[in-house]
């Protein structure tokens, strides 16, 4: 167990020191200043800025770098009110495209009302989440096994609700991954969790426990995780997923990788590792890819009408 405290400590002591302060130093961000908004046009343009005067068919926006525009509304394909933590440096950096999961454990962040995603690992493993409201998401998922000519088909439904403290700092959340296979009798696996989350949708730390279930027992020994993810460019974070299954029957697993992710996809490349002594190889590794779909935050874009 102290081989494993030392390599939990060293993974999530390096997120924390590479976690970015919090971004202040923009204009944007004193109450005073205009609110600024991230324009996308029907012909592909992105543009920043604020609003100088809008009408029901017209929007007059105050670019960065462009000067004063006039955009007919019909030519505006999203509005979107900008975050003032997603401008640093004068660069804008876009919402974290897969902020409530790390490489497959999800952290206590909720996800946004309207917004969805499909998460698919080593082409094989496929789940699909969306949000139903801030507090409440589900989600299921399959392994396509008849492509092997098996005769049964492993399913899950992964429901998750999530409660959010003062300042969006600190999170709760309690879920399932509830688990069958169509074409076999059994009572189903699966595993009940529960988590908490410390930190922003870019830089977190997420502490959980769940108790594996087979056939409606439940299992004795609780299963630990503790994640970590830290965002350190525009497009690129690190991440951590670690196991712990105390007791002379359970076991450690840990990992070290990073995502990219760019607007509108997130791609994650890993290695993973179980704490064995017996084990010679540096890691396992995974590749995931993430799409998300939806609204893209139905709460802060406002969506344009001819």
């Amino acid at each position: 167990m102290l081989s494993l405290s030392r390599s939990l400590l060293a993974v999530l002591t390096g997120l924390c020191l590479l976690a970015p302060l919090p971004a202040h130093a923009q204009d944007a961000d004193s109450t005073d200043a205009p609110p600024l908004y991230r324009v996308e046009t029907t012909d592909g343009q992105t543009l920043l800025g604020t609003i100088v005067s809008e009408s029901d068919d017209t929007v007059v926006l105050d670019t960065r770098g462009v000067g004063v525009v006039r955009l007919p509304r019909a030519e505006i394909e999203r509005m979107t009110r900008v975050d003032p933590d997603h401008f640093r440096d004068g660069t804008y950096w876009y919402p974290n495209p897969q902020s409530t999961r790390y490489l497959f454990a999800p952290n206590a962040l909720g996800l946004p009302r309207g917004e969805g995603y499909y998460q698919n690992t080593w082409i094989l493993l496929n789940n699909v989440n969306y949000g139903l409201s801030e507090n409440l998401s589900v989600g299921a998922g399959t392994v396509p096994v008849f492509l092997f000519g098996v005769d049964a088909l492993p399913l899950w439904v992964l429901p998750k609700v999530s409660v959010s403290g003062p300042q969006d700092r600190y999170h709760v959340a309690g879920g399932a991954v509830l688990g069958g296979v169509l074409g076999r009798d059994g009572g189903g696996t699966g595993l009940l969790y529960s988590s908490a989350t410390v930190g922003s949708r870019d830089d977190n730390l997420t502490l959980g426990v769940g108790y594996g279930y087979t056939d409606g027992s439940l299992a004795e020994t609780p299963l630990f995780n503790i994640s970590g993810m830290t965002r350190i460019s525009p497009s690129f974070y690190l991440l951590s997923e670690n196991y712990v299954i105390p007791g002379d029957e359970g076991g450690t697993l840990i990992s070290a990788g990073l995502r990219w992710a760019p607007e509108n996809f997130a791609v994650d490349f890993a290695l993973v590792r179980p704490l064995s002594e017996s084990l010679d190889i540096v890691g396992l590794p995974w590749l995931g890819v993430t799409i998300p779909f939806g609204n893209g935050g139905a709460s802060a874009a406002i969506r344009a009408t001819g």
